[in-house]
């Protein structure tokens, strides 16, 4: 187990940790460190946050220093230069009529790279694109395609719930989501109300996800026949998470009417699988 601290780029995306090592430091300062990009700036978010080292891919990165005053004249530089880079990026893709978005432009602390995050339905040939762009940067330049996730996390935002988006503040990695999560959940399947600001899924149907396999495990699906108190009946709908099942039964006259059992106040004579889509 080690200390670590938390720092976030530029305000934006995940915070990381960073061995501080012997350097006392406090939230909001402004530290360099290496990244697997090359030195960048960043800002502390929290600090004395015990982590099992073991636990991580890779060993966690030390702290290089606290940025001084020409770190933060350089930083603010590269910021004004990015602004001009992704302007001429921007028209270099029209003059190519390369099918492609431009999302985001950055320069590494110490000018060594100027990187092109884009994003894009097909694999582009951007080879010509590039000689042009180091030509006129004399830097090495990459450029570096994203997914409509991976661009929202990079802008920001906040979603449905309020709160900043999942992608922008803790989520290391986009687990799958389907819509078989949302039928499950018993969610409305309209659009609007499943996707996130990037136009996929919400990441968040996979939090309870888990919760919801193991109780429907014990309860039957829709369309099963069970008997009652009051009878046998059809499942017409299951509230999984309160563990309810509402039945559709038949009075004397032969109509139709609903009742809410738990489970143990039923026994399952012939179980049916909702047709679901993975």
């Amino acid at each position: 187990m080690i200390e670590a601290v938390g720092v976030n780029f530029r305000g934006k995306g995940r915070t990381y940790f960073f061995d501080p090592k012997d350097i006392d430091l406090k939230v909001n300062d402004q530290v360099v460190v290496e990244t697997k990009m090359g030195k960048e700036l960043g800002t502390i978010k929290f600090v004395n946050k015990t982590v099992d080292e073991t636990k991580f891919a890779e060993p966690i990165k030390p702290i290089i220093r606290k940025a001084n005053k020409d770190d933060l004249k350089r930083q603010k530089e590269n910021e004004q230069e990015e602004k001009k880079a992704f302007k001429e990026c921007t028209k270099k893709i029209k003059e190519y009529k390369l099918d492609m978005k431009l999302v985001e432009v950055r320069y590494l602390l110490d000018n060594s790279k100027l990187i092109f995050y884009f994003t894009a339905d097909n694999r582009i040939d951007f080879r010509e694109l590039v000689k042009d762009l180091a030509s006129i940067y004399k830097t090495r330049i990459e450029l570096r395609q994203i997914s409509t996730r991976e661009q929202v996390r990079r802008l920001g935002g906040n979603g449905i719930c309020g709160r900043e988006l999942c992608c922008c503040s803790f989520l290391k990695n986009f687990d799958g989501t389907s819509i078989k999560m949302a039928k499950e959940q018993n969610l409305s399947l309209n659009a609007s109300k499943i996707t996130g600001v990037c136009g996929r899924l919400m990441c968040c149907l996979q939090y309870e996800q888990n919760v919801y396999e193991d109780k429907m495990k014990k309860l039957p699906h829709v369309g099963a026949i069970v008997k009652t108190e009051d009878g046998e009946g059809r499942v017409d709908s299951v509230e999984v998470l309160n563990e309810i099942i509402k039945v559709k039964l038949k009075d004397e006259e032969n109509n139709d009417y609903y009742k809410k059992y738990k489970p143990s106040e039923l026994k399952i004579i012939k179980d049916a699988k909702q047709d679901m889509e993975s």
